[in-house]
């Protein structure tokens, strides 16, 4: 496997990752579980320093819902993209 493959890879597996824990941190403020559990506070500790910048530029929540995760992940992919668009041009 060649460098650029396997940083692509990496960066595409990386990112899907992080978007998986921003579903489950979403699905999980419904729920509103304690956090004391390794597990969610690991999920909320993850995630957190994104939604935290991703709140800063949204309004409030609207009617009650927080948006931050749609843009985080709707940023996690822009990002996915260039970043893989950029090691294919480098590398390949």
């Amino acid at each position: 496997m060649s460098y650029a493959r396997f940083l692509i890879t990496l960066i595409s597996v990386g990112i899907e990752i992080y978007v998986w824990l921003i579903l489950a941190r979403a699905i999980l403020s419904f729920i509103r579980p304690r956090t004391y559990h390794p597990i969610i506070r690991f999920i909320y500790e993850t995630t957190e320093p994104l939604l935290a910048l991703c709140r800063r530029f949204l309004p409030g929540p609207a009617m009650g819902l927080d948006f931050s995760p749609l843009l985080a992940i709707i940023i996690l992919e822009v990002v996915k993209y260039i970043l893989i668009n950029l090691v294919a041009r480098l590398f390949l």
